[in-house]
């Protein structure tokens, strides 16, 4: 083949309602107007805002080295990993060239774009290369950049765009100052839970946390578990010299190991009312581990002594997000595994776009073992329920249904 005909995007090429433009299809044929969806987890790219952000940073001297040295060696950009697929994923290079309206802010104008293309109403955003800043080495970058994103993110964003929330990124590698976070946030518009990113080497149950995940569950707060593939920040990680082997196994395993000390230390128990998600750790985890904890419960439950019940009794009453689902053509596994967890009431709804491996409502809405109200729980029920919202309608589904009342 003649490398020539090789070529980047063009500007005036890349558009994310253009790319999307399937999504929306489907949007349109399933009719989503008639009934609230929300996102438990969408992304954007922190960095790519990092000029504005960098401006919170409290700390004068960091703040001055983050504008002119960046903190690509602490682990908030991180290096290459094959995410892209060596470009062929054209909307990670895309997104920086797409057209923006001048004066308006280009993270709120672009994730509306791509929430109104699939057809969500309201979105939990998260931040993305920050989720590896659980292994960066430099404590006081994981604070002083959770800080100062927590701040921007509720002053550019949440504060202006009601269709968008968010659960605050707890920097867990300084107790103290994840309990600060939680103080000096809660409350603030849009702010509808806080997260522990679980790609990190800290026992999340030691003492030193509870504080925080009491006036959380004060709060009436949810506490998300957001996972991370980790990569070459752990040692039995770095084995994999792919990053498919890698990304298979991380993303599982790290909410796979806190989710067992979460349990086995009695933290169900310890906050009964703090309600707890886990996200983006596909599904099929789950009841392998439900079995192999009750298995060793009934060996060894004189070690769990806060335990009243098996682990799975406990697991059963978490919530989940779906992506990403494993969708590998075995219905029956797919179908036993909503069972198992109680999917009607706690599993929510979650795209993790704009990552190469996103999925759709459709996932969820096709399912053929699916009730409808089991459908419209999953898709955004579930979601209004343990965040408490208030739901928002898009506009786009408004006219949509202006016009449908109109032609009847």
């Amino acid at each position: 083949m003649d490398s020539t005909n090789f070529r980047d995007l063009s500007v005036e090429e890349f558009d994310t309602t253009t790319l999307l433009q399937h999504a929306n299809e489907q949007a349109i044929q399933r009719r989503y107007e008639d009934f609230f969806i929300c996102d438990c987890d969408g992304h954007h790219y922190e960095t790519e805002s990092f000029k504005s952000i960098a401006e919170y940073i409290e700390d004068p001297v960091m703040r001055d080295q983050a504008k002119y040295q960046g903190f690509g060696g602490a682990g908030i950009t991180g290096g290459g990993n094959y995410q892209p697929l060596g470009g062929r994923v054209t909307r990670y290079p895309g997104r920086r060239k797409e057209k923006t309206p001048p004066g308006l802010n280009r993270d709120i104008v672009l994730t509306k774009r791509w929430m109104d293309a699939v057809g969500i109403d309201m979105l939990n955003i998260f931040p993305t290369p920050m989720l590896g800043l659980g292994f960066t080495p430099r404590v006081d970058v994981e604070v002083a950049l959770a800080r100062a994103y927590n701040r921007w993110l509720c002053d550019e964003v949440l504060a202006h765009e009601p269709r968008i929330c968010s659960s605050l990124y707890l920097p867990m590698n300084d107790p103290e100052a994840a309990y600060k976070v939680v103080m000096d946030f809660a409350g603030r518009k849009g702010v509808v839970g806080f997260t522990v990113c679980t790609a990190r080497h800290k026992q999340l149950y030691d003492n030193a946390y509870m504080k925080t995940y009491a006036a959380i569950e004060e709060r009436g707060l949810p506490l998300n578990f957001h996972s991370q593939f980790g990569g070459a920040s752990d040692q039995s990680l770095n084995l994999c010299n792919r990053f498919m082997a890698a990304h298979a196994l991380g993303f599982s395993w790290f909410n796979i190991l806190h989710m067992t000390n979460w349990i086995c230390n009695g933290l169900p128990e310890r906050f009964p009312k703090l309600k707890t998600i886990w996200v983006e750790s596909g599904l099929a985890w789950i009841p392998f581990l439900m079995q192999r904890l009750d298995n060793e419960w009934m060996m060894r439950s004189s070690e769990v002594p806060l335990l009243k019940r098996k682990p799975s009794d406990y697991m059963r009453e978490m919530y989940y997000s779906t992506q990403p689902m494993e969708m590998v053509h075995n219905r029956e596994a797919l179908e036993l595994t909503f069972k198992m967890i109680n999917a009607e009431t706690q599993l929510c709804y979650a795209s993790d776009y704009p990552h190469w491996d996103m999925d759709l409502p459709s996932t969820i809405y096709d399912l053929p073992f699916l009730s409808e109200t089991a459908k419209r729980n999953i898709l955004g029920g579930n979601a209004k329920r343990l965040y408490n919202l208030e739901p928002v309608v898009s506009e786009v589904k408004q006219r949509r249904l202006a016009a449908r009342s109109a032609a009847e």
